[in-house]
């Protein structure tokens, strides 16, 4: 009995650091892949829903909550042009040498990269979320191996 304990602890002790090492993996992906996409944005200088006084100093929409506003003005906008894609066709075919198509699908094109950039910004967040469980995991998976170990060691 004491050899089988032992042999569990093996293998939950190298779980353990197996999770520890995705999970130390997810979060660095998780802080790289927002850094990247906070730096994309600063790139574009998008300052749609910021204050005057927020672009005075530089700031640009560079967060989930920043893009998310601007995406739904951008929205709103467009929806001005007309409220759904068949409408502004009016039946016809889409045509970009008239102004109102052409600003339309531009306008929905910068609405959709918005609304990608709220979404892997969400995606970031779970993946960090999701770093850090599989490190306590593995942690709790070390105390157990290790309480293991020592149960094997006192029934031999």
């Amino acid at each position: 009995m004491a050899r089988i304990s032992q042999y569990l602890a093996s293998i939950i002790l190298v779980l353990s650091v197996v999770s520890v090492a995705i999970g130390a993996t997810f979060i660095y992906q998780a802080i790289e892949k927002r850094a990247w996409i906070e730096e994309a944005m600063r790139v574009e200088k998008v300052t749609l829903g910021i204050s005057e006084a927020e672009v005075e100093v530089g700031n640009v929409v560079d967060t989930a909550e920043e893009a998310q506003v601007a995406a739904d003005i951008i929205r709103e906008h467009r929806r001005g042009i007309a409220p759904t894609y068949q409408s502004l066709l009016g039946g016809g075919k889409y045509d970009s040498t008239k102004p109102e198509h052409l600003s339309y699908t531009q306008a929905l094109n910068m609405e959709n990269y918005l609304y990608m950039a709220v979404l892997a910004f969400g995606v970031t967040t779970e993946i960090l979320g999701t770093g850090v469980f599989m490190i306590i995991v593995g942690l709790a998976f070390a105390a157990t191996g290790v309480v293991l170990f020592e149960l094997a060691k006192r029934t031999q």
